[in-house]
């Protein structure tokens, strides 16, 4: 019977999500209509913050010069490297002058997290003049990994958007550029799609879209609203940015049509930390829901709650094995003592179907934007669908962390 009790608890869940994840992908099947007129002549500004980035730093920035664009500058926040990173940058710029500038970051004031790196480089900019004279609303700060390599398009698909006086963040998609040397890779990739074209796109319709770590571009006078500090000591600054920028009543747009290429991990033990640094952060992001129930309006409000109670959610159906194992144990018992089994056939398919029943989806949608089979990506879809338990792992791992009041991580190392 307590097994049952768990279950049913632990399945109610499931179901929860499961209808919140199917309504999500119907409505990101709708239709939105895209800016169709040209950007503006804007400002562009690319930040980077780095620490020990000298395996990756090159190339991205070689990316960023050969973008497109006739007004821009890169602003390489060093966060005390103690590789080459710095000289790896100033060779970089050593091909256009006064195209890249390199913020070098000593103790004490280093190596406080990448959200204190970023504000440190916004008020670098203010003081160093080179933004002086522009109006902060037609400049765009884009925040880009330190192997974040951006589309060549990337820019002129985003720039629209910065049309609508309203919008004060964009967002790109992000995909994994080493997704095809191993399967760990590719099911990172996968994750950043389904999340990115279903969960992105269905928040275009809600209000509720949310900024990355990697390829965020947002308004200069939006962040100079902010109350406080742009980027927060949260593990994920990007999460509690996004929201602040809808509480303070700007728009956040999200562009598919566009993305940021990083870097996948390639261990599962790294990508467990990973996770568990994400999911820590998601935890600390839970100190924004008064400002989410005060400033912002019901229907982002009630996806933007949800979203930060998925750390929650997300463990008590962690405990769904121990609870089906207690229920088998229960139903063995009950099958001796009524000399008969009592376990019914319909509970594999209905299994299966609350289990893999979004497979489907998510291999759709990951067809449409990478060239793979119908049958390798409905494999995929499955395959993705036993990945997220890692989340699981993840997950507790956090908690542990958080019990024992660490906050503190070592960043992932790049290959």
């Amino acid at each position: 019977m307590i097994g049952q009790v768990t279950v049913a608890g632990s399945l109610a869940i499931i179901v929860l999500a499961v209808a919140y994840n199917g309504g999500m992908f119907v409505l990101s099947r709708r239709r939105i209509p895209l800016p169709d007129e040209p950007g503006k002549e804007r400002t562009y500004v690319f930040m980077l913050a780095c620490l020990n980035e000298e395996k990756v730093i090159g190339e991205s920035l070689s990316r960023l010069l050969d973008l497109p664009l006739d007004d821009f500058l890169v602003l390489v926040v060093d966060d005390a490297s103690d590789d080459e990173t710095a000289r790896i940058a100033a060779a970089a710029g050593a091909s256009e002058p006064g195209r890249i500038h390199i913020l070098s970051r000593t103790f004490p004031d280093a190596r406080k997290g990448k959200g204190a790196a970023l504000n440190a480089g916004l008020d670098w900019l203010a003081e160093s003049e080179l933004l002086a004279g522009k109006d902060p609303r037609d400049v765009v700060i884009c925040v880009v990994d330190a192997d974040g390599r951006l589309d060549r398009h990337a820019a002129a698909q985003v720039d629209p958007f910065f049309n609508d006086p309203e919008v004060g963040a964009v967002q790109v998609g992000v995909r994994m550029y080493n997704r095809h040397g191993r399967l760990l890779a590719r099911l990172q990739d996968m994750e950043f799609v389904v999340y990115g074209e279903i969960f992105q796109g269905a928040r275009r319709h809600i209000g509720s879209v949310g900024m990355g770590g990697n390829g965020q571009f947002m308004r200069l006078a939006a962040l100079r609203s902010l109350t406080g500090r742009p980027w927060s000591d949260c593990l994920t600054e990007d999460l509690d940015l996004g929201v602040r920028l809808i509480a303070s009543g700007w728009t956040n747009a999200y562009c598919g049509t566009a993305a940021v290429h990083q870097q996948a991990v390639l261990t599962l033990g790294r990508l467990l930390r990973q996770r568990s640094r994400w999911f820590q952060g998601h935890i600390q992001a839970s100190r924004l829901a008064p400002l989410i129930l005060r400033e912002v309006a019901p229907r982002p409000a009630a996806d933007l709650l949800y979203h930060l109670s998925s750390p929650a959610l997300l463990l008590l159906t962690s405990l769904l094995p121990v609870s089906f194992a207690l229920m088998l144990g229960d139903t063995a018992v009950a099958s001796v003592q009524a000399g008969h089994s009592l376990m019914s056939v319909w509970w594999l398919p209905w299994f299966y179907v609350m289990t893999f029943g979004l497979a489907a989806a998510y291999a759709f949608v990951y067809r449409r934007r990478e060239p793979v089979s119908r049958l390798h990506s409905l494999f995929l879809g499955h395959l993705y669908v036993i990945y997220g338990y890692i989340w699981f792992v993840s997950g507790w791992w956090a908690v542990g962390r958080l019990l024992t009041g660490r906050h503190t991580w070592l960043k992932t190392a790049r290959t």
